[in-house]
């Protein structure tokens, strides 16, 4: 039987519903102090959010035990607009793999969009569908929401242009290729075969990959109105076969626009490398006597200085572990003072730890300049001299062995110590690619987050 509040509360979730828009976009269930109970898509947002809420529905019939167990602890509902339903789903994903709602089930583990790669660094690029892009010598266009219409688009588009999507090794400057017997991809038109010769580097990179990489990069209209007009002259003579195999072709390259941009739809997932070598050589810039295995990475956000959070992104030997991402909603600063905002997070972080109540970092890495470093390093020592008559609390003498650097942008300085001149790694160095990977992390989170709900206060309470 429901209380006079179930029935208030409902009737208040119903009402703010009536306010939502009937376009796509995104849906957040919320408790009382906004925390996000479950993320979900829409393409018409009212209409999906209703259905949660219909009067009489019998949710544990139709939605299982689970939702109707989260819709009972729900006290409000948001929602963010997108431009389309390829937006909310690129979306959905970020955010619940950011925020990791507890009854979104799927999306919270490190699976990926697809993209397609084309591997520009070669003499003869080939063109590949892939969740784990080159490091460099790439260009990438995605992330693609299904895997399944890309892997059926690429056929169309070989096609068309012939580009090769073999993995051979194939160089302009190697004498044996005019003896080599290309595939039978060459035999039905749908390969250019530079493997044989077939065509020189000059051509293939500016009729092939050029070709292709201006029909990703533009509307499609000339692809498509020729296979409008082939489509049309095949039903004209009653070839409806062949009709409907251009009508599919036009749907699948149509379906090349469900796709994100690299830039925008980041999945740092992707870029990871492998950590090993990169920690061998911290332990070394930074001179632990023991191996660094607990990075926790540290960076605000703010907008004209409301709204300001900062973000703490936790990495063990090398790798994201989500469980230990945290955010603070900025309590004591006002406007906008980036330096006082990462004091506060480095106090509030580290408080716990410094009453021994909670482990140390091997390193804390803070996005930013040695103004920021300074800011850190004064914090924490603030808080040592603070606890230091009080024998008690044991967590100020391992913060001992806690070493704490930041990471500009732009020259990519790395500072140890405020006292010392920073280190300027090289580009391809593995120590400096997984600090830019935690800072770049703690970034994303803070800003990812905050920019798309700006306005809207549902920032998870930090500690």
């Amino acid at each position: 039987m429901a209380t006079a509040r179930d029935k208030n509360r409902l009737e208040a979730i119903r009402t703010r519903i009536k306010d939502f828009p009937t376009g796509p976009g995104l849906y957040f269930m919320k408790t009382g102090d906004d925390k996000v109970l479950y993320i979900g898509k829409a393409r018409n947002l009212r209409s999906r959010a209703a259905s949660y809420f219909q009067q009489g529905a019998d949710l544990i019939a139709s939605r299982g035990p689970k939702i109707a167990e989260m819709i009972a602890k729900v006290e409000s509902l948001d929602f963010l607009e997108t431009d389309s339903e390829v937006d909310a789903m690129l979306q959905e994903a970020r955010l619940i793999k950011d925020i990791r709602p507890p009854y979104n089930t799927n999306l919270i583990d490190d699976k990926t969009f697809p993209y397609l790669e084309i591997t520009t660094g070669d003499d003869f690029p080939g063109v590949y569908i892939t969740r784990k892009p080159r490091s460099r010598g790439s260009r990438l266009f995605g992330p693609f929401t299904g895997a399944k219409d890309l892997r059926e688009v690429m056929v169309v588009l070989q096609k068309i242009f012939r580009f090769r999507t073999c993995k051979l090794d194939i160089t302009e400057n190697d004498p044996n290729r005019r003896f080599f017997r290309p595939c039978i991809l060459y035999s039905i038109k749908q390969c250019s075969a530079p493997c044989a010769g077939k065509i020189d580097k000059a051509r293939y990179r500016k009729t092939v990959i050029g070709d292709l990489v201006r029909f990703l990069r533009s509307k499609r209209s000339v692809v498509l109105r020729r296979l409008k007009k082939q489509m049309d002259e095949a039903a004209r003579v009653l070839d409806y076969e062949r009709a409907s195999v251009f009508r599919d072709r036009i749907r699948l390259i149509e379906r090349l626009d469900r796709r994100g941009s690299p830039d925008q739809d980041v999945q740092p997932e992707v870029f990871a490398a492998d950590p090993t070598e990169a920690l061998v050589q911290l332990r070394k810039i930074l001179q632990t006597p023991e191996s660094v295995r607990i990075i926790e990475g540290i960076d605000v956000a703010n907008i004209a200085g409301a709204e300001a959070v900062g973000s703490l992104v936790k990495f063990i030997d090398g790798r994201p572990f989500k469980s230990g991402y945290r955010r603070f909603k900025i309590k004591t600063v006002k406007g906008i003072d980036d330096y006082a905002m990462i004091a506060e997070v480095v106090r509030r972080r580290y408080k716990y730890a410094m009453q021994g109540r909670e482990l140390w970092p091997d390193l804390i890495l803070i996005d930013g300049g040695l103004g920021h470093l300074r800011a850190a390093q004064n914090a924490l020592d603030e808080m040592i001299a603070a606890n230091v008559d009080k024998p008690q609390d044991t967590g100020k003498e391992a913060s001992g062995n806690t070493k704490i650097a930041s990471i500009a942008k732009k020259q990519e300085l790395i500072y140890i110590s405020p006292g010392t001149k920073p280190l300027n790694l090289p580009t391809h160095s593995p120590a400096r690619k997984l600090l830019q990977y935690v800072r770049d992390e703690a970034h994303r989170f803070a800003q990812h987050y905050h920019h798309i709900l700006r306005g809207k206060k549902m920032l998870n309470k930090g500690s």
